[in-house]
């Protein structure tokens, strides 16, 4: 682990291993838990190394604020990101970010709408200073992704708004709140917290736990929601002062009186002098189910059977770039003319209707034209992979991909479906088997098809060498998503595996 503290040490370290590299970055103000932890462990699963920066921003602390007292553990810290396997640590000081007299000559000033609800009126210049600094953060770091904890979870809307707007080219991951097992929400300042008062404080959690019982029996007026959190709080946690109390919409923060789909529910107050905050999300989404794992390992057939046996839709990923591919082969358009694909792809529809047959999984209609059946032709399936790797194409069909994950009772498979389309999948699965049975299965089709020529040893060379192809790409890598459960199918039937899944998912929602 290296660990530097200029802007000039840690560009010139990075670019070192900038090219084909991938950069996981987590920033932080330091005293690091286990919520630190969750995002460090993530980081690792997706990206080839990691930098974490320890920096408590003074620009993002109001007046009378505890900038001060802000718990600061860096011995520690720098031992826990060892012991994560951390490669970068970047500890800069005030004055190499650029701050003076805790101002900055330059500020970015988020959007009045993203910070006119929750927190924003009570710290007036905190999301400025967040702004600011991550902003900073990013240009100095250049990651490819930025990890965020979910339980400041304005702050995570503010950086991807920030990140759209200026057009930095890194994904913003949010992550699940780590939690104590009594429920309190992880945050640095529970340090200022006795044992006594972490066990008072997880009401709030216990609180919100009750309105989502009341959403999910159907309650859906935003006053009731939140007169059940208060009247709660009111009975067991009469010393915390409630600072706010908002239902928003989690997208755009604004406030909701009647709860349609989805909302957030975010809380704050002072429990003595220690604010606190948390939030959980309301959401009618029916569950979505992922099944990611390398080529060969069965996750083809093991989804549509589940798709079957559970009554869902299969999302035929593959569908979707078959029938891209279809398309732009019928238009004839090159696969290096970016511009003219992206223009082909405007408004573009893709309908997949389930059918009855394992052959034929759904029904594929692109702009209202069924190519169900074109789309397997060897005509198309010779250029699918090139398609899928073009950038534009990805995006829109990630876009409409999600778009299916809105309705629901969705099951998909591919390679980044847990970690990159739909990382809040309600059951993640990463398919697995040994290069040498992935080669036996093909070696075993390739005979059906009356081809006996195919050497076994060639076979598990090609697919470990497609391993570290698909894990190593620079877009979607291979990567086993760090709350999925990894099942190996070297010994087990189509069935067992099955089995296996849906009782996973049963017990999930049970």
């Amino acid at each position: 682990m290296l660990v530097l503290k200029t802007i000039l040490g840690i560009r010139t370290a990075l670019e070192n291993f900038r090219a084909n590299t991938t950069f996981g970055f987590v920033p932080t103000m330091g005293a690091l838990h286990a919520g630190h932890a969750s995002l460090i462990n993530r980081a690792k699963a997706d990206n080839n190394l990691v930098v974490v920066s320890l920096f408590v921003n003074p620009l993002q602390f109001s007046v009378n604020e505890d900038f001060g007292f802000y718990p600061r553990q860096l011995d520690e810290d720098l031992r826990l990101c060892g012991d994560l396997g951390v490669d970068f640590v970047f500890i800069p000081s005030a004055t190499e970010m650029g701050i003076s007299s805790e101002k900055m000559q330059t500020n970015l000033v988020p959007p009045e709408n993203l910070i006119a609800n929750l927190c924003g009126p009570f710290r007036s210049e905190h999301f400025t200073g967040v702004a600011t600094i991550v902003g900073k953060l990013f240009n100095v770091i250049r990651p490819t992704v930025a990890y965020f904890g979910e339980k400041d979870f304005q702050q995570v809307v503010v950086v991807k708004q920030l990140v759209k707007d200026l057009n930095f080219p890194i994904i913003i991951k949010s992550c699940p709140t780590i939690r104590e097992v009594s429920g309190l929400a992880l945050s640095s300042r529970n340090n200022y917290l006795s044992d006594s008062q972490k066990e008072e404080a997880s009401n709030i959690y216990s609180a919100l736990k009750l309105a989502k019982r009341a959403f999910e029996n159907g309650e859906r007026t935003s006053a009731l929601l939140m007169k059940l959190v208060s009247e709660f709080l009111e009975k067991n946690l009469p010393t915390f002062k409630i600072q706010y109390l908002q239902l928003v919409n989690p997208e755009s923060l604004a406030p909701i009186n009647i709860l349609q789909d989805h909302g957030l529910l975010a809380i704050a107050g002072h429990l003595e002098s220690i604010r606190l905050i948390d939030n959980i999300l309301l959401s009618t989404s029916e569950p979505i189910i992922t099944i990611d794992g390398p080529a060969g390992a069965g996750k083809s057939t093991v989804t549509r059977t589940l798709a079957q046996q559970l009554n869902f839709l299969y999302l035929d990923t593959g569908a979707m770039y078959r029938s891209v591919a279809w398309l732009l082969q019928s238009l004839d358009i090159p696969f290096d003319d970016h511009p003219r694909i992206a223009e082909a792809l405007v408004d573009i529809k893709i309908e997949l209707i389930p059918m009855q047959s394992l052959k034929y999984p759904c029904e594929v209609y692109i702009n209202q034209k069924r190519i169900t059946e074109e789309i397997r032709s060897l005509e198309v399936t010779s250029i699918v992979s090139q398609v899928a790797a073009i950038p534009c194409v990805r995006n829109v069909l990630v876009k409409l991909q999600k778009e299916y994950g809105k309705r629901g009772r969705i099951i998909a498979e591919g390679r980044d479906m847990g970690t990159e389309v739909f990382p809040a999948a309600q059951l993640k699965i990463f398919l697995t088997a040994s290069a040498t049975q992935r080669a036996r299965r093909r070696q075993k089709d390739l005979e059906a098809q009356g081809i006996n020529t195919v050497d076994l040893a060639k076979l598990t060379e090609d697919i470990e060498k497609r391993d570290y192809q698909d894990s190593n790409r620079a877009i979607s890598p291979l990567r086993m998503a760090h709350d999925a459960i990894e099942i190996n199918t070297d010994n087990l039937s189509l069935e067992q595996v099955c089995e296996k899944i849906s009782n996973l998912y049963i017990s999930k929602n049970s």
